[in-house]
This record gives C-alpha cells, sequence and structure tokens, in this order.
C-alpha cells in the first residue's frame, strides 16, 4: 500500500518563515513581560490594571513604575545578553556545551561584583561601578582561559576543559572574597545565584545601551561566526582568518555576559541552554539565529522571574513566613539542570 506525501497546508508553510517565528516570539516575549509585572507582592492585579489606565495611588504607582516596571526590563534586557552570548561562545569554540558558565566568563564576572560590593574596593559599590567590575572579572576570566589554551584554541573539547577548570579556579577565588568579608554576605549573594531583586532604572539605563551596542557588533559577526562553526580549515578556506574571528567573538560574548551579570548576577545555564533552543527553532543562520536567541532568552529569564514571583507568594502562604524570595537564578539552575542533561543524553545517543 502506497503512501502518497500531500504539500504542507497554508499554516505549516506559514510557520516556516522565520518571520513568522520571530513574530510569534515576540508576542510570547510581550505575554511574559505582562506576566512579570503582573506578578509579586505589594499590589494586586486590580491595582496594576488601575496603574496602567492612570488611576492607581500614589503607592501601587511606586511600586509598579519604579520597582515592578524596571526589574522585568532588565530581565528582558539581561536574558537577551545571555542568549546571545552563548550562541557566539558555541559558535566561535565550535562546542555545543560550552557556555558562559563553563568558559570563565560568567565565574569572572561574578568575582568580579563580589569584589567590588563584598570588599568595598574604592567606594565601588554603584551600579557603575559594578558593571565596571564585572566587565574587567569577565575579562580576566576569558583571558585566563585564552592564555591556557594556546595552540589547542581551535579544538573544542580541549577549550571546554580547560574552561571548566577556569571557571572552577575563579569560583575558588570568589569563595576566598566572602571569607574575607563574611559579614557581606547578603550583600552579595545576588551575584552567586542571580537575583532581579531590587533593580530599578538606574540598572536598566547602564543595561540597554550596553546589551545594544554589543549585540548589535555580535550580529554583524553572524558570518564569520557561520564559517567558525564549519572549521578553522574552511574558515581559511573561505579567507577568514580564524584566531582574529574567534577573537572579536570573543570579545563580544565576554562584554555581552559581564553587562548581564552585574545587573542580576550569574543565572545558571541560560546562556547555555538558549542557542540550542534557538538553533532548533531558527536554523543555523545566525543573521536569524542570534536574534532570536536574544528574543529567547528574554522570554526565559522575564519567565522565570514571573514564575519565581508568584511561587515565593505560594510559599509565603504554605509555610506561613513573613517575607520570602526565591531568587530567579535558583530557578533557571533547577529547570536549566534537567535540560542539560536532555541535551547531553541527546548528543551521546547521535554518536
Amino acid at each position: 500500500m502506497s503512501v502518497l506525501k500531500t504539500a504542507p497546508g497554508p499554516a505549516r508553510r506559514a510557520w516556516r518563515s522565520p518571520a513568522v517565528r520571530m513574530s510569534a516570539l515576540a508576542a510570547l516575549a510581550a505575554l511574559v513581560a505582562c506576566a512579570d509585572l503582573f506578578a509579586g507582592r505589594g499590589v494586586t492585579g486590580e491595582g496594576v490594571r488601575a496603574v496602567l489606565l492612570g488611576t492607581g495611588d500614589p503607592l501601587a504607582e511606586h511600586i509598579v513604575l519604579q520597582l515592578r516596571l524596571p526589574r522585568l526590563l532588565v530581565a528582558l534586557v539581561a536574558g537577551a545578553s545571555l542568549g546571545v552570548a552563548g550562541l557566539v561562545l558555541q559558535s566561535a569554540l565550535r562546542n555545543p556545551l560550552a557556555g558562559p558558565e563553563v568558559t570563565g566568563v560568567t565565574p569572572g564576572a561574578v568575582l568580579g561584583a563580589v569584589a567590588a560590593t563584598g570588599l568595598g574596593l574604592a567606594g565601588w559599590d554603584s551600579p557603575t561601578a559594578v558593571v565596571v567590575a564585572a566587565c574587567l572579572g569577565g575579562f580576566a576570566g576569558a583571558g585566563l582561559l585564552w592564555l591556557l589554551a594556546g595552540r589547542e584554541k581551535g579544538d573544542p573539547e580541549q577549550t571546554a576543559v580547560y574552561g571548566v577548570l577556569v571557571s572552577a579556579v575563579l569560583a575558588g577565588l570568589t569563595a576566598v572574597v566572602l571569607l574575607v568579608a563574611p559579614g557581606e554576605l547578603g550583600s552579595v549573594v545576588q551575584w552567586l545565584i542571580g537575583s532581579t531583586e531590587g533593580r530599578v532604572w538606574q540598572h536598566w539605563h547602564l543595561l540597554w545601551p550596553w546589551a545594544a551596542v554589543w549585540g548589535a557588533a555580535a550580529w554583524l559577526l553572524a558570518a564569520p561566526l557561520t564559517l567558525l562553526r564549519c572549521g578553522d580549515e574552511q574558515a581559511s578556506a573561505a579567507g577568514l582568518d580564524p584566531g582574529r574571528g574567534r577573537a572579536a567573538a570573543l570579545v563580544c560574548a565576554v562584554a555581552l555576559t559581564a553587562g548581564a551579570v552585574s545587573a542580576v548576577g550569574a543565572l545558571g545555564f541560560v546562556g547555555l541552554l538558549v542557542p540550542h533552543l534557538a538553533l532548533a527553532v531558527f536554523g543555523a543562520d545566525l543573521r536569524i539565529a542570534l536574534p532570536g536567541a536574544a528574543l529567547l532568552g528574554a522570554v526565559v529569564v522575564c519567565g522565570a522571574d514571573a514564575a519565581a514571583q508568584l511561587l515565593s507568594r505560594l510559599l509565603v502562604v504554605a509555610l506561613d513566613a513573613d517575607r520570602l524570595t526565591l531568587p530567579v537564578g535558583a530557578l533557571t539552575t533547577f529547570v536549566g539542570a534537567g535540560l542539560l542533561l536532555v541535551v547531553a543524553r541527546r548528543r551521546t545517543d547521535e554518536r
């Protein structure tokens, strides 16, 4: 009995269009942003709607416009930055299990932020100073990886091993800082776990121009990154210097990661797993996949933030506690660890 293959219907053909997928993802980002705005304590859903309509009371306006709104905007941009940084790293290093978390970039940025806030270096406790410190730490971590990898920068397996080693060393240095200044543990724990709690307009004004500049730079590197994904020999045959192309890509990835970490701390597994989703949804064309990774990262972090706030409210009721805050980084780490096991198992089965 023969099976007749019918042509895909109009809906399926439309879904294959990258523009349609991007539009659907943008709509999903708007939806999770609304959910994040309505989540949280202090103002009910009716109160939020009243504020948006211009009829809310002053306290509700302050909570919604000065606390919740900048928080969700920071979550969106930080997630977008981590998504793009992860895809850039995985493309440049040709390693699907590479990410800011395991290449020394995130641990270095966390070390810089913790040193600035925990030790109070020269009064480095303002958001601007933390951004600078996180960037310096992120570039130091990436530079250490670059030095250790040496001539093996084009070997994905060796680079991944050195990345894990560098990340472990930087995490140890962060622990030393906490031992030196144990009284500051409460003020730096957000950098270790990742949290959007307390993000205000100053964080937003510092983060979005940085993310816009380096995100645009990453998109301009889409063609060289595509060549690097094919291997150094193919990239050289096409006229690209693999060393310079990889260095430029790493600079973009470090800058995007450092900016995100300086704003929300270390959000586990976002930069590692979002690129896999982006490539699955948008394909291997990085001119499309990079913006897709930005949208997916924004959806993941903002959605996780909304879920963390709702879970916090449920836990307060269940445990009869006065106040309990679930960091968004704890949620992304928990969910991301499970997804990482799925990705690793799939790669093992493919072999």
